[in-house]
Protein backbone atom coordinates (compact mmCIF):
# COMPACT_ATOMS: atom_id res chain seq x y z
CA UNK A 1 0.00 0.00 0.00
CA UNK A 2 1.03 3.50 -0.85
CA UNK A 3 0.28 6.95 0.78
CA UNK A 4 0.72 10.43 0.11
CA UNK A 5 0.15 13.44 2.95
CA UNK A 6 -1.55 16.62 0.56
CA UNK A 7 -3.02 19.65 2.50
CA UNK A 8 -6.38 21.14 1.27
CA UNK A 9 -4.86 24.71 2.22
CA UNK A 10 -1.99 24.62 0.14
CA UNK A 11 -3.77 26.54 -2.82
CA UNK A 12 -5.99 28.66 -1.12
CA UNK A 13 -5.19 28.98 2.72
CA UNK A 14 -8.28 27.72 4.09
CA UNK A 15 -9.50 28.08 7.74
CA UNK A 16 -9.39 24.23 8.11
CA UNK A 17 -5.89 22.29 7.86
CA UNK A 18 -6.12 18.50 7.24
CA UNK A 19 -3.68 16.05 6.05
CA UNK A 20 -5.62 13.31 4.31
CA UNK A 21 -3.84 9.67 2.69
CA UNK A 22 -4.72 7.85 -0.52
CA UNK A 23 -3.94 5.11 -1.65
CA UNK A 24 -1.71 5.29 -4.99
CA UNK A 25 -3.10 1.88 -6.29
CA UNK A 26 -6.66 2.11 -5.96
CA UNK A 27 -6.79 5.64 -6.34
CA UNK A 28 -8.77 6.52 -3.02
CA UNK A 29 -8.62 8.32 -0.08
CA UNK A 30 -8.04 6.14 3.02
CA UNK A 31 -8.12 8.72 5.30
CA UNK A 32 -8.07 12.33 6.88
CA UNK A 33 -6.27 14.10 9.36
CA UNK A 34 -6.97 17.16 11.49
CA UNK A 35 -3.83 18.88 11.44
CA UNK A 36 0.17 18.35 9.53
CA UNK A 37 1.83 17.64 12.38
CA UNK A 38 4.75 15.55 12.14
CA UNK A 39 3.29 13.64 14.98
CA UNK A 40 0.17 13.27 13.89
CA UNK A 41 1.09 11.47 10.52
CA UNK A 42 3.79 9.17 12.32
CA UNK A 43 1.23 8.16 14.73
CA UNK A 44 -0.92 7.13 12.03
CA UNK A 45 1.94 5.54 9.96
CA UNK A 46 3.11 3.34 13.09
CA UNK A 47 -0.61 1.57 12.41
CA UNK A 48 -0.10 0.60 8.59
CA UNK A 49 2.10 -2.30 8.94
CA UNK A 50 1.98 -2.57 5.62
CA UNK A 51 2.94 0.61 4.51
CA UNK A 52 6.13 0.09 2.06
CA UNK A 53 6.12 3.35 -0.20
CA UNK A 54 5.48 7.21 0.83
CA UNK A 55 4.85 9.29 -2.24
CA UNK A 56 5.35 12.93 -1.38
CA UNK A 57 6.51 16.59 -1.87
CA UNK A 58 9.43 18.14 -0.38
CA UNK A 59 8.01 19.29 2.67
CA UNK A 60 10.05 18.46 5.64
CA UNK A 61 7.64 17.83 7.61
CA UNK A 62 6.12 14.77 5.28
CA UNK A 63 9.36 13.66 5.16
CA UNK A 64 10.04 13.58 8.94
CA UNK A 65 6.77 11.97 9.58
CA UNK A 66 7.40 9.26 7.12
CA UNK A 67 10.94 8.60 8.40
CA UNK A 68 9.61 8.65 11.96
CA UNK A 69 5.99 6.76 11.40
CA UNK A 70 7.30 4.09 8.51
CA UNK A 71 11.14 3.18 8.86
CA UNK A 72 10.21 0.82 6.97
CA UNK A 73 8.85 2.33 3.56
CA UNK A 74 10.91 4.14 0.68
CA UNK A 75 10.39 7.62 0.61
CA UNK A 76 9.72 8.77 -3.17
CA UNK A 77 9.84 12.47 -4.13
CA UNK A 78 6.88 13.42 -6.45
CA UNK A 79 8.26 14.63 -10.22
CA UNK A 80 6.03 17.23 -10.37
CA UNK A 81 7.35 19.40 -7.34
CA UNK A 82 10.75 18.63 -7.82
CA UNK A 83 10.79 20.60 -11.31
CA UNK A 84 8.87 23.23 -9.62
CA UNK A 85 11.54 23.62 -7.32
CA UNK A 86 13.75 23.46 -10.23
CA UNK A 87 11.51 26.29 -12.09
CA UNK A 88 11.69 28.50 -8.75
CA UNK A 89 15.28 28.10 -8.53
CA UNK A 90 16.14 29.32 -12.54
CA UNK A 91 13.55 31.84 -12.28
CA UNK A 92 16.08 33.44 -9.24
CA UNK A 93 19.17 32.96 -11.60
CA UNK A 94 17.19 34.84 -15.09
CA UNK A 95 16.39 36.94 -12.81
CA UNK A 96 19.55 38.18 -12.08
CA UNK A 97 21.48 38.23 -14.75
CA UNK A 98 18.52 39.47 -16.84
CA UNK A 99 18.19 42.63 -14.57
CA UNK A 100 21.98 43.53 -15.77
CA UNK A 101 21.45 43.02 -19.44
CA UNK A 102 17.86 45.30 -18.94
CA UNK A 103 20.11 47.98 -17.15
CA UNK A 104 22.65 48.03 -20.28
CA UNK A 105 20.06 48.10 -22.50
CA UNK A 106 18.76 51.20 -20.57
CA UNK A 107 22.09 53.15 -21.00
CA UNK A 108 22.26 52.55 -24.34
CA UNK A 109 18.14 54.09 -24.77
CA UNK A 110 19.89 56.95 -22.81
CA UNK A 111 23.15 56.89 -24.70
CA UNK A 112 21.66 57.02 -28.18
CA UNK A 113 17.91 58.94 -27.38
CA UNK A 114 18.98 61.66 -25.21
CA UNK A 115 21.47 63.11 -27.53
CA UNK A 116 18.98 63.80 -30.28
CA UNK A 117 16.55 65.27 -28.00
CA UNK A 118 18.41 67.90 -26.81
CA UNK A 119 19.54 68.56 -30.48
CA UNK A 120 15.35 68.71 -31.83
CA UNK A 121 15.31 70.89 -28.49
CA UNK A 122 18.19 73.72 -29.64
CA UNK A 123 17.54 73.08 -33.02
CA UNK A 124 14.07 74.65 -32.71
CA UNK A 125 14.97 77.47 -30.42
CA UNK A 126 17.98 78.08 -32.63
CA UNK A 127 16.00 79.13 -35.61
CA UNK A 128 13.83 81.68 -33.48
CA UNK A 129 17.06 83.42 -32.07
CA UNK A 130 18.51 83.64 -35.47
CA UNK A 131 16.01 85.62 -37.65
CA UNK A 132 16.24 88.68 -35.80
CA UNK A 133 14.13 90.40 -35.86
CA UNK A 134 11.34 87.88 -35.94
CA UNK A 135 7.58 88.51 -36.19
CA UNK A 136 7.71 87.50 -32.68
CA UNK A 137 10.12 90.06 -31.23
CA UNK A 138 8.55 92.70 -33.63
CA UNK A 139 5.14 92.72 -31.96
CA UNK A 140 6.57 92.32 -28.47
CA UNK A 141 8.23 95.73 -29.08
CA UNK A 142 5.03 97.12 -30.53
CA UNK A 143 3.58 96.20 -27.49
CA UNK A 144 6.13 97.36 -25.17
CA UNK A 145 5.77 100.75 -26.73
CA UNK A 146 2.35 100.40 -26.54
CA UNK A 147 2.49 100.14 -22.94
CA UNK A 148 5.02 102.83 -22.69
CA UNK A 149 2.82 104.87 -24.45
CA UNK A 150 -0.22 104.61 -22.03
CA UNK A 151 1.50 104.86 -18.85
CA UNK A 152 2.81 108.64 -20.41
CA UNK A 153 -1.03 109.31 -20.48
CA UNK A 154 -1.78 108.14 -17.32
CA UNK A 155 -2.94 105.10 -17.11
CA UNK A 156 -2.89 102.74 -14.27
CA UNK A 157 -1.07 99.45 -15.21
CA UNK A 158 -3.88 97.13 -14.44
CA UNK A 159 -5.98 99.50 -17.22
CA UNK A 160 -3.05 98.79 -19.24
CA UNK A 161 -3.21 94.89 -18.78
CA UNK A 162 -6.53 94.55 -19.51
CA UNK A 163 -6.28 97.11 -22.95
CA UNK A 164 -3.65 95.57 -24.39
CA UNK A 165 -4.35 91.52 -22.98
CA UNK A 166 -1.21 90.62 -20.79
CA UNK A 167 -0.83 90.24 -17.50
CA UNK A 168 -0.08 92.38 -14.44
CA UNK A 169 3.15 90.79 -13.96
CA UNK A 170 4.34 91.58 -17.25
CA UNK A 171 3.26 94.76 -17.10
CA UNK A 172 4.77 95.72 -13.82
CA UNK A 173 8.08 94.14 -15.03
CA UNK A 174 8.10 95.97 -18.65
CA UNK A 175 7.62 99.32 -16.55
CA UNK A 176 10.12 98.34 -13.72
CA UNK A 177 12.86 97.38 -15.91
CA UNK A 178 13.07 100.92 -17.59
CA UNK A 179 14.21 99.65 -21.22
CA UNK A 180 13.12 97.27 -23.69
CA UNK A 181 13.39 93.22 -22.30
CA UNK A 182 15.53 91.58 -24.39
CA UNK A 183 13.76 87.73 -24.72
CA UNK A 184 15.19 85.08 -22.84
CA UNK A 185 12.91 82.17 -24.40
CA UNK A 186 15.56 80.62 -26.64
CA UNK A 187 17.10 79.95 -23.04
CA UNK A 188 14.31 78.01 -21.63
CA UNK A 189 14.62 75.02 -19.86
CA UNK A 190 11.74 72.68 -18.83
CA UNK A 191 10.93 71.69 -15.56
CA UNK A 192 11.03 67.83 -17.09
CA UNK A 193 14.23 68.25 -18.40
CA UNK A 194 16.35 66.71 -15.59
CA UNK A 195 13.95 64.08 -14.99
CA UNK A 196 13.97 62.89 -18.83
CA UNK A 197 16.52 60.17 -18.27
CA UNK A 198 15.16 58.94 -15.29
CA UNK A 199 11.68 58.68 -17.59
CA UNK A 200 13.63 56.72 -20.32
CA UNK A 201 14.79 54.10 -17.80
CA UNK A 202 11.52 53.34 -16.45
CA UNK A 203 9.63 53.05 -19.51
CA UNK A 204 12.62 50.70 -20.91
CA UNK A 205 11.86 49.17 -17.73
CA UNK A 206 8.48 48.31 -18.80
CA UNK A 207 6.13 51.08 -16.55
CA UNK A 208 3.91 52.57 -19.53
CA UNK A 209 1.93 53.90 -16.87
CA UNK A 210 1.57 57.51 -17.00
CA UNK A 211 0.23 58.16 -13.42
CA UNK A 212 2.53 56.02 -12.01
CA UNK A 213 5.23 57.55 -13.47
CA UNK A 214 4.15 61.07 -12.96
CA UNK A 215 3.93 59.98 -9.05
CA UNK A 216 7.47 58.57 -8.91
CA UNK A 217 8.40 62.09 -10.48
CA UNK A 218 7.01 64.22 -8.01
CA UNK A 219 8.35 62.05 -4.90
CA UNK A 220 11.46 63.36 -6.45
CA UNK A 221 10.84 66.99 -6.32
CA UNK A 222 9.57 67.38 -9.81
CA UNK A 223 6.80 70.47 -9.58
CA UNK A 224 5.42 70.56 -13.24
CA UNK A 225 2.34 69.28 -14.20
CA UNK A 226 0.86 65.75 -15.21
CA UNK A 227 0.13 67.36 -18.68
CA UNK A 228 3.93 68.26 -19.82
CA UNK A 229 4.44 64.60 -18.57
CA UNK A 230 1.77 62.81 -20.34
CA UNK A 231 3.06 65.23 -23.56
CA UNK A 232 6.53 64.23 -23.08
CA UNK A 233 6.04 60.62 -23.05
CA UNK A 234 3.93 60.39 -25.76
CA UNK A 235 5.87 62.59 -27.91
CA UNK A 236 9.60 60.88 -27.17
CA UNK A 237 8.53 57.55 -25.60
CA UNK A 238 5.74 55.95 -27.03
CA UNK A 239 7.31 55.80 -30.99
CA UNK A 240 4.26 57.76 -32.36
CA UNK A 241 1.73 55.79 -30.25
CA UNK A 242 3.36 51.93 -30.17
CA UNK A 243 4.98 51.33 -26.93
CA UNK A 244 8.37 49.46 -28.62
CA UNK A 245 10.22 51.62 -30.99
CA UNK A 246 10.18 51.20 -35.06
CA UNK A 247 13.27 48.97 -35.18
CA UNK A 248 12.75 46.42 -32.49
CA UNK A 249 12.09 43.67 -34.82
CA UNK A 250 15.15 43.76 -36.58
CA UNK A 251 16.97 43.54 -33.47
CA UNK A 252 15.73 40.34 -32.81
CA UNK A 253 13.20 39.14 -29.63
CA UNK A 254 12.53 41.12 -26.67
CA UNK A 255 14.03 39.80 -23.46
CA UNK A 256 11.37 37.69 -21.34
CA UNK A 257 9.99 38.26 -17.81
CA UNK A 258 12.08 35.75 -15.50
CA UNK A 259 9.35 33.09 -15.34
CA UNK A 260 8.80 33.38 -18.96
CA UNK A 261 12.36 32.46 -19.30
CA UNK A 262 12.17 29.85 -16.65
CA UNK A 263 9.51 28.46 -18.44
CA UNK A 264 11.43 28.27 -21.38
CA UNK A 265 14.54 27.03 -19.95
CA UNK A 266 12.32 23.94 -18.59
CA UNK A 267 10.80 22.68 -22.02
CA UNK A 268 11.38 19.95 -23.93
CA UNK A 269 13.83 22.23 -27.12
CA UNK A 270 11.58 20.20 -29.71
CA UNK A 271 8.23 21.43 -28.37
CA UNK A 272 9.36 25.17 -28.85
CA UNK A 273 8.13 27.04 -31.23
CA UNK A 274 10.38 28.76 -33.35
CA UNK A 275 9.86 32.39 -31.73
CA UNK A 276 10.63 30.86 -28.43
CA UNK A 277 13.69 28.77 -29.90
CA UNK A 278 14.61 32.41 -30.55
CA UNK A 279 14.02 34.21 -27.48
CA UNK A 280 16.18 31.30 -25.92
CA UNK A 281 18.97 31.81 -28.19
CA UNK A 282 18.92 35.41 -27.24
CA UNK A 283 18.78 34.17 -23.14
CA UNK A 284 21.49 31.74 -23.65
CA UNK A 285 23.59 34.42 -25.43
CA UNK A 286 23.06 37.06 -22.26
CA UNK A 287 25.72 35.62 -20.07
CA UNK A 288 27.98 32.51 -19.90
CA UNK A 289 26.23 31.32 -16.84
CA UNK A 290 22.95 31.21 -18.59
CA UNK A 291 24.11 28.87 -21.29
CA UNK A 292 25.55 26.60 -18.60
CA UNK A 293 22.47 27.01 -16.47
CA UNK A 294 20.55 25.69 -19.58
CA UNK A 295 22.75 23.00 -20.11
CA UNK A 296 22.03 22.03 -16.11
CA UNK A 297 18.50 22.29 -16.08
CA UNK A 298 17.95 20.76 -19.32
CA UNK A 299 20.16 17.50 -17.88
CA UNK A 300 17.98 17.17 -14.61
CA UNK A 301 14.52 17.94 -16.88
CA UNK A 302 16.01 14.90 -19.58
CA UNK A 303 16.60 12.90 -16.45
CA UNK A 304 13.09 13.58 -14.62
CA UNK A 305 11.10 12.55 -17.74
CA UNK A 306 12.87 9.00 -19.06
CA UNK A 307 13.11 8.27 -15.09
CA UNK A 308 16.84 8.21 -15.32
CA UNK A 309 17.82 8.41 -11.47
CA UNK A 310 21.16 6.74 -11.88
CA UNK A 311 22.41 10.02 -13.23
CA UNK A 312 21.62 11.98 -10.02
CA UNK A 313 25.15 11.78 -8.74
CA UNK A 314 27.01 13.05 -11.78
CA UNK A 315 24.37 15.83 -12.23
CA UNK A 316 24.91 17.02 -8.65
CA UNK A 317 28.68 16.92 -9.33
CA UNK A 318 28.54 19.24 -11.87
CA UNK A 319 26.47 21.42 -10.06
CA UNK A 320 28.95 22.21 -7.25
CA UNK A 321 31.64 22.88 -9.84
CA UNK A 322 29.37 25.22 -11.89
CA UNK A 323 30.05 28.12 -9.65
CA UNK A 324 26.05 29.04 -9.64
CA UNK A 325 25.05 29.68 -6.41
CA UNK A 326 20.82 29.48 -7.44
CA UNK A 327 21.61 25.74 -8.88
CA UNK A 328 23.79 25.07 -5.87
CA UNK A 329 21.29 25.74 -3.72
CA UNK A 330 18.87 23.79 -5.34
CA UNK A 331 21.75 20.61 -5.09
CA UNK A 332 22.07 21.46 -2.02
CA UNK A 333 18.29 20.63 -0.90
CA UNK A 334 18.13 17.87 -3.48
CA UNK A 335 21.48 16.40 -1.70
CA UNK A 336 19.72 16.52 2.31
CA UNK A 337 16.43 14.81 0.02
CA UNK A 338 18.62 12.28 -2.00
CA UNK A 339 17.36 9.21 -1.61
CA UNK A 340 13.65 10.41 -2.15
CA UNK A 341 14.96 12.29 -4.98
CA UNK A 342 16.28 9.11 -6.87
CA UNK A 343 13.65 7.18 -5.91
CA UNK A 344 11.53 9.72 -7.43
CA UNK A 345 13.70 10.07 -10.53
CA UNK A 346 13.71 6.35 -10.73
CA UNK A 347 10.21 4.68 -9.91
CA UNK A 348 6.57 5.34 -11.90
CA UNK A 349 5.23 6.20 -8.75
CA UNK A 350 3.38 9.93 -9.18
CA UNK A 351 0.80 12.22 -7.41
CA UNK A 352 -0.66 13.01 -10.46
CA UNK A 353 -3.69 11.78 -9.53
CA UNK A 354 -3.87 13.45 -6.77
CA UNK A 355 -4.74 16.66 -7.92
CA UNK A 356 -8.54 15.90 -8.73
CA UNK A 357 -9.39 14.69 -5.58
CA UNK A 358 -7.89 18.18 -4.28
CA UNK A 359 -10.44 19.90 -5.98
CA UNK A 360 -13.53 17.12 -4.91
CA UNK A 361 -12.01 17.74 -1.34
CA UNK A 362 -11.96 21.67 -1.04
CA UNK A 363 -15.51 21.12 -2.97
CA UNK A 364 -16.65 19.12 -0.16
CA UNK A 365 -15.54 21.31 2.50
CA UNK A 366 -17.09 24.67 1.14
CA UNK A 367 -20.42 22.61 1.41
CA UNK A 368 -20.50 22.64 4.92
CA UNK A 369 -20.01 26.94 4.38
CA UNK A 370 -18.16 26.39 8.15
CA UNK A 371 -20.77 24.67 10.23
CA UNK A 372 -19.49 21.24 10.29
CA UNK A 373 -16.78 20.26 12.07
CA UNK A 374 -13.89 17.59 11.27
CA UNK A 375 -15.64 14.52 12.31
CA UNK A 376 -18.51 15.17 9.39
CA UNK A 377 -15.76 16.37 7.18
CA UNK A 378 -13.74 13.17 7.51
CA UNK A 379 -16.71 11.10 7.06
CA UNK A 380 -18.09 13.03 3.69
CA UNK A 381 -14.00 12.73 2.48
CA UNK A 382 -13.95 8.98 3.03
CA UNK A 383 -17.58 8.06 1.69
CA UNK A 384 -17.38 10.84 -1.04
CA UNK A 385 -18.30 8.89 -4.82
Amino acid sequence: MTTRFKSLVEREKLPLDKDWKKNLESRRVVDLLPDREVETGASWMRQQLDLMVVSRDRGGTYASAAAQGAPQATQCADRFHLLKNLGETVEDLLARHLSAARKHQVQQALEEQAPSWRETRKTRRSQTSEALPSVYQQDRMARYQQVIKLREQGMTQHAIAQQIGMSIQTVQRWLAAGTFPQSTRHHYVSQLDPYLPYLVQRWAQGCHNMAQLFQELVAQGYQGSYASVRDNIVRRLQFDGRKTPTGTSSKGPLLPSPRQAAFLFLRSPEKLRVEEQETLVKLRQIDSEVDLAYDLVQQFAHMLRHRQGERLDAWLAQVQSSNLPELQSFAAGVEKDKDAVRAGLTWWISNGMVEGHVTKLKLIKRQGYGRAGFPLLRKRVLHAV
